[in-house]
């Protein structure tokens, strides 16, 4: 009877998604840190090395904005590169045992510059929180992704 019970709370676990990490793979909404609006969808996949890469796949329009069609100011590879398809997150890993992806790079092609990148899904897997920094991760900023898949 008790090994059933266990048995039961196992799968329970399982299935609510308590015992393993989720994947971050699939279509997030990106949310603008400093003004709330929706920015881009971006598809993240995982690799075949195991870590996970992020494309721009729509850039969402908003009012009063023109959206911007090639990266600007980007270092290489990024110079002139369109904006729709770019990759834009690369080299995320997850951290075993947790929520977390860390060791990842990240680039904001309005601005040109790359930064260090790591990323905490919520226990539903319904958002994650991008941290971008340069060096020290408490000195970067925060972005809230929505999951649409």
């Amino acid at each position: 009877m008790q090994k059933n019970l266990l048995l039961a709370a196992f799968a329970a676990a399982l299935f609510s998604g308590n015992v393993f990490a989720q994947d971050i793979s699939g279509t997030w909404q990106q949310i603008d840190d400093k003004t709330g609006a929706a920015k881009a969808i971006i598809k993240i996949n995982q690799e075949t090395n195991n870590t996970f890469t992020g494309k721009i796949i729509k850039v969402t329009p908003r009012p009063g904005y023109t959206p911007r069609e090639t990266c600007n100011n980007c270092p290489a590879p990024y110079t002139n590169q369109p904006i729709l398809g770019m990759e834009i997150l690369k080299g995320l890993k997850h951290v075993s045992g947790t929520n977390n992806y860390e060791k990842g790079r990240v680039i904001d092609p309005l601005a040109g510059k790359v930064y260090d990148a790591k990323v905490r899904l919520n226990a539903t897997g319904k958002r994650l929180t991008l941290r971008a920094y340069m060096g020290i991760s408490t000195l970067g900023r925060s972005q809230t992704w929505i999951r649409l898949d």
